[in-house]
């Protein structure tokens, strides 16, 4: 191929690049460049992935602004004198095994009456860092489908804590606003019908934060840096009580003081105490505790065989009528999963006869029969369709509880009657914190992929651009 001439590179066109050989390589796409030389290996650089080790090559590519008007001075109107020139090295797109660089000589005037000096800015060059924007373009599309730090720096060449920046720059200008206070987040433009809360742990030593979404879309709405009630103050104040007069109702865990800030600020809501949270009450502290006692009194009794049938009832006694009956079903069918031929899995069948078992177990103690009882109640209660029919069932199970004589029993009852309300609007309403359970899955997924983010503003702004992805 013919080798181009230094002469003949500097007529070629302003987007190209020519390689040491002289062959055309690349389109540069730096708009106003003119090229004066070939590229340079100025040293290479080495990373290690999966326990081997890359090499990638630093080129430079030397050239100047396309030829502009001599300037005159902003203050005096004066026309400004060449006063020599200066260098300045861009980053650029990376191509094959290179990373590229732009070493920009640039033309420096000086006004002969005030002084003042004045150099055209390159076109192509981000205003907060050198780097072209191309290079941020292709470094915010790989930010976009959730690329990780690390390895686009390593794709780029830049610095890990450049591309933070690149992507805290991208989510301040699309979720936040400058006020005169500073950046604040964007208030939500649309209404929400029903909205959700819950705290989530933000660092170890006891630090936690608050997140409040729509539970319709999904979509983040707030954050704030404590758990205490005077988050939902921060919240109403930042939406406005104009944009909570839309809200009928907010899912929450079994916080009361939640709860009671809401209600005290925008009486109109209907708080629903999340059916999770009851139910796993109702399993972690009446269940286990009751099978546990139970254990320890058939052992003082000398009946260790009886005590022995209880010691892997846990998820028998935990699981409701259907589980149960499936689980058998799955125990009469051959096993779906096929035997591991590399690691040698073994295949694991279900056990039958669990139903068996559970009704010889409610036989057997009258306390786990009022754990069925209790279970047929809430599980209809959360079944209905009306407020009244749901408010039967949960008389009812307050009623066994009351009647049981049994600590563990009595406890869930004041527990249903002190959150009754709440839990009696799910008729009404029927929704849970189940979208705000898998909020706190995500913002634990986007730690982990991060390996931490010290910076709290940058990790908010991950997350509440990661909840509205489609």
């Amino acid at each position: 191929m013919h080798c181009t001439s230094n002469d003949e590179i500097t007529q070629l066109p302003a987007m190209t690049t020519v390689d040491l050989a002289g062959k055309l390589l690349i389109n540069s796409q730096l708009e106003g460049f003119r090229q004066l030389s070939y590229e340079h290996i100025v040293g290479e650089k080495s990373y290690k992935h999966d326990n081997e080790i890359y090499t990638k090559f630093q080129k430079l590519i030397v050239g100047c602004l396309e030829k502009a008007d001599v300037p005159t001075c902003e203050c005096c109107g004066c026309k400004m004198h060449a006063h020599g020139q200066y260098e300045t090295v861009i980053r650029h797109l990376p191509f094959g095994d290179s990373y590229y660089s732009v070493k920009l000589i640039r033309d420096r005037y000086r006004c002969p009456k005030c002084k003042r000096t004045y150099s055209h800015e390159a076109p192509f060059k981000d205003g907060d860092h050198n780097i072209s924007k191309a290079l941020i373009n292709s470094v915010e599309d790989q930010l976009r489908i959730g690329i990780r730090l690390k390895d686009i720096a390593q794709n780029t060449g830049l610095h890990e804590h450049t591309v933070k920046d690149i992507d805290k720059r991208r989510l301040q200008d699309k979720h936040t606003e400058l006020t005169p206070e500073g950046r604040k987040l964007k208030r939500p433009t649309t209404y929400s019908k029903y909205i959700g809360i819950d705290e989530f742990k933000l660092h170890d030593g006891h630090k936690y934060a608050t997140v409040f979404i729509d539970l319709i879309t999904g979509h983040i709405l707030f954050f704030d840096y404590t758990k205490c009630k005077m988050v939902v103050e921060d919240f109403i104040n930042f939406v406005g009580l104009e944009w909570m007069s839309h809200v009928e109702a907010v899912a929450c865990d079994m916080n009361a003081d939640f709860a009671r800030a809401f209600t005290k600020a925008c009486p109109h809501l209907d708080i629903v105490y999340d059916h999770f949270h009851i139910i796993k009450n109702f399993n972690e502290k009446v269940i286990m505790p009751v099978r546990i006692a139970e254990q320890k009194r058939l052992l003082e009794q000398g009946d260790k065989k009886a005590a022995a049938t209880l010691k892997h009832s846990k998820y028998v006694l935990i699981a409701n009528k259907a589980t149960r009956l499936t689980k058998d079903e799955e125990a009469k069918q051959p096993p779906k999963e096929k035997a591991d031929k590399i690691f040698k899995k073994p295949v694991k069948k279900p056990k039958g006869n669990v139903e068996e078992y559970y009704q010889k177990l409610i036989k057997e103690n009258d306390l786990f029969l009022k754990i069925d009882f209790i279970k047929e109640h809430l599980y209809a209660a959360y079944k209905g369709t009306d407020n009244f029919s749901m408010s039967e069932h949960i008389d009812a199970v307050i009623d066994i509880c009351e009647k049981s004589g049994e600590k563990h029993f009595e406890w869930f009852g004041r527990l249903l009657t002190s959150h009754y309300k709440g839990i009696t609007s799910y008729a009404r309403h029927h929704i849970s914190s189940g979208k705000v359970e898998g909020t706190n899955n995500l913002i634990k997924s986007i730690r982990r992929n991060g390996y931490g983010y010290p910076d709290d503003d940058y990790f908010f702004l991950k997350v509440y651009d990661q909840s509205r992805r489609e």
